[in-house]
């Protein structure tokens, strides 16, 4: 086989899917689909093999591969002719939650009327109906979350079987909106059909079908390579959904992953049972929830089709929350299903902290509303229609072992984009009253989490009914090690910043319908991600650098870090002043003391810097209270008369003296000390030139005596250099 032509068919099939996700977003009428890109598209052969998928939602992996063959056989593959498409969003038939609905058009090889496979656009519509406008909250069965459409077809020979159109339809709010989307979902499902055809043509039905064969047996050795140098051995952790919106209760998840030399086996035994609220996940979902975190710890490069798919086995007991029985409601599935991979990623940790990141948003935080358009006419007048709104808003990620999480994105399989205020404000008769990221909802460490996301809605001029459909309003997500947890989410009707004045501020639940009226504002908080190892740890540059940015207040920088930033400066000195104070140290002198030294954890990624020593002439009952740190440098906490070392990366060893002074000066001063000594190695220029830099001057270079600890590390002379305050 022709390795040059493989590659040119391989990324051909993956760039007629991405070819037929160009045309939905750009043929669709909500900004759900055309701005925020919530679909996904897809190419199975003739014999419902996952072929290639778009890379537009990551949740959608193993969703659509169980969904659309299930779907397909329900109908019959000879009811499809040349033209025809099916439409389906049944739950319980490998589907998901009802406003993800999905077209299957039949792929022919025009010459000869031969089957090739099958194309599917699959779509979140706004609304499906339902007992709220957008089509989620929390409800108690299926049957109150919209219409349920089984396989249908909706496009016979080309043109679009107007009853059926019309019957769906009717179902539906938001008509002018989703008879768009249907319409943008038939021009994408016509895309992929030429563009397959169109390779038929070019390398011929047999070959095309040969390369196809050989993608799927490449991905599958690919996907094994990659997982056979994976950790061995069985991970655990549990985790829990907040609320169910109907009880107190938390959802109990449970995982357990297995990799040993038959692959990767997650088993989610242990779960809870399903509820009678919006809280289960269906068998696709969770499915898809193993698809996805697999996905994330082989090469990138891996291609997602069937030979990717054999490798994700799964064990999710029927009739729990991971694995649904009808007539349960799914339309809070993707809660559970998103929470499930930070457990499962949680689980992992341990054995790849390079690569797991701390607690995530880890939820879809779904907000909807709609009403009457009061742009369109006057009360009571015909001509007046109903709009639905969705959206999905961002979080806080979790923070990795060298980075900070990512501020406000979607986490964990979401990657829908944000909803601009000035495209949302023109579609809809709406006000966004604040967007903004939350200071301080980050959860602390060396690397902190990413920040949470504030969304406040206003309706001026007409009453709404808004549904909220999110989580993480009790715990945030967890840290990792030594991390904090991030900050909570918070939903508030009239927030007291922005609601009309004789408004009260109420607290809501995370999962509530409630009817607003005329100039009612909700304020949405979503929670930050976790952090990252010790606070203690973070670099001081970075703390500075997030106040600055507004992003982390001066009060949390003293209280969590113990980081003192100056805002008339911007500049930080970290004093822990708790102590009783011993009164000015008049005529005191300060010494600091810089000698390299070799890590005593190899393990670090650090090159050797420096070890730190602080002497007080004549208070050295003062020495133990005061807390400094430097740089990058962990622990240095003066105690005993002198600072642990600590270790500097390479980049910022320079000049490190330099940068020790400008934070001791105003110690110093605030003490009442005289001068400010520094002893470092004459050989060292770097460090010399570091005094220099700070403005000391060279007192002398002296011999040492055998008996000090530097002469015993094989230095001989110190340079003594000294600022006068």
């Amino acid at each position: 086989m022709d390795p040059i032509q493989f590659e040119v068919i391989r990324n051909a099939l993956l760039e007629a899917t991405e070819e037929m996700a160009a045309s939905l977003r750009r043929s669709a009428y909500s900004v759900n689909i055309k701005t925020r890109t919530d679909f996904s598209c897809a190419f199975f052969d003739r014999e419902l093999r996952t072929v290639a998928q778009a890379s537009g939602q990551p949740v959608h992996l193993g969703s659509l591969a169980e969904f659309v063959p299930c779907a397909i056989r329900r109908y019959g593959p000879e009811n499809l002719g040349p033209g025809d498409a099916i439409l389906c969003n049944d739950p319980y038939m490998g589907g998901v939650h009802l406003n993800d609905i999905t077209l299957m058009s039949p792929v022919f090889h025009a010459a000869s009327g031969e089957r090739l496979g099958y194309v599917a656009a699959l779509a979140h519509h706004v609304d499906v109906g339902g007992g709220a406008p957008g089509s989620i909250g929390a409800f108690r069965e299926v049957f109150q979350e919209g219409i349920i459409i089984p396989p249908v077809k909706l496009v016979q020979g080309g043109r679009i079987v107007d009853d059926v159109f019309r019957l769906v339809l009717s179902q539906i709010r938001s008509k002018r909106e989703t008879a768009g989307d249907f319409r943008a979902q038939v021009a994408a499902n016509n895309t992929g059909v030429r563009r397959i055809g169109l390779l038929a043509d070019t390398y011929g039905i047999n070959i095309l079908q040969q390369y196809i064969d050989e993608l799927i047996a490449y991905t599958e050795r690919r996907a094994q390579a990659e997982i056979a140098h994976l950790p061995r051995g069985i991970f655990r952790a549990e985790g829990v959904v907040d609320t169910d919106g109907f009880s107190a209760d938390p959802v109990r998840l449970s995982a357990t992953v297995t990799i040993d030399e038959s692959g990767v086996l997650f088993d989610f035994t242990g779960c809870d049972a399903q509820r009678r609220a919006p809280v289960n996940s269906t068998h696709a979902m969770t499915f898809a929830a193993g698809a996805y975190a697999l996905k994330c710890l082989i090469d990138p490069d891996v291609p997602v089709n069937e030979g990717f798919y054999r490798q994700v086995r799964m064990i999710a007991p029927e009739g729990t929350v991971v694995n649904c029985t009808a007539p349960a409601p799914v339309v809070g599935g993707w809660e559970t299903q998103t929470r499930l991979v930070d457990v499962i990623f949680k689980a992992l940790a341990a054995a790849l902290p390079e690569r797991i990141p701390a607690g995530t948003k880890a939820m879809m935080a779904q907000v909807a509303f709609g009403g009457i358009d009061p742009r369109d006419g006057e009360s009571g007048s015909e001509t007046r229609s109903y709009y639905a709104y969705y959206e999905a808003i961002a979080g806080g990620y979790g923070a990795r072992l060298t980075k900070d999480g990512a501020d406000a994105v979607q986490a964990h399989g979401q990657n829908t984009e944000n909803a601009p205020i000035e495209q949302t404000e023109n579609n809809y008769p709406i006000r966004i009253a604040r967007y903004e990221l939350i200071e301080d909802s980050d959860g602390a460490g060396r690397m902190r989490g990413g920040l949470g996301l504030r969304r406040d809605y206003e309706f001026p001029g007409h009453d709404v009914s808004f549904t909220i459909l999110s989580d993480r309003d009790r715990w945030g997500p967890h840290g990792l090690f030594g991390g904090s947890a991030g900050q909570t989410a918070e939903y508030i009707l009239n927030p007291a910043d922005t609601a009309l004045p004789g408004r009260a501020a109420q607290r809501l639940g995370s999962k509530t319908t409630l009817q607003l009226h005329a100039g009612d504002v909700v304020s949405f908080r979503t929670c930050g991600g976790g952090g990252y190892g010790d606070p203690l740890e973070r670099d001081p540059h970075q703390i500075l650098r997030d106040a600055r940015e507004e992003k982390l207040s001066i009060e949390r920088a003293r209280k969590v870090y113990g980081i003192e930033v100056d805002p008339a400066f911007w500049t930080t000195i970290n004093a822990d002043f708790a102590w009783l104070d011993p009164g000015p140290l008049v005529d005191g002198e300060l010494e600091l003391v810089i000698a390299e030294r070799q890590p005593e954890n190899p393990a670090k990624r650090y090159v050797p810097a420096y070890e730190v020593q602080m002497r007080h002439a004549g208070h050295a009952e003062a020495a133990g209270r005061i807390n400094l740190r430097i740089g990058n440098i962990p622990g240095l906490v003066l105690y005993g008369g002198h600072i642990g070392y600590g270790v500097e990366p390479a980049h910022r060893g320079r000049h490190f003296a330099a940068r020790a002074v400008r934070l001791l000066l105003p110690l110093a001063r605030r003490h009442g000390m005289t001068s400010l000594m520094i002893t470092c190695n004459p050989q060292n220029i770097a460090s010399r030139r570091s005094c220099e830099l700070a403005g000391a001057h060279l007192l002398e270079i002296v011999d040492l005596p055998p008996t000090t600890e530097l002469y015993a590390r094989g230095e001989r002379q110190v340079c003594r250099y000294r600022i006068e305050l």
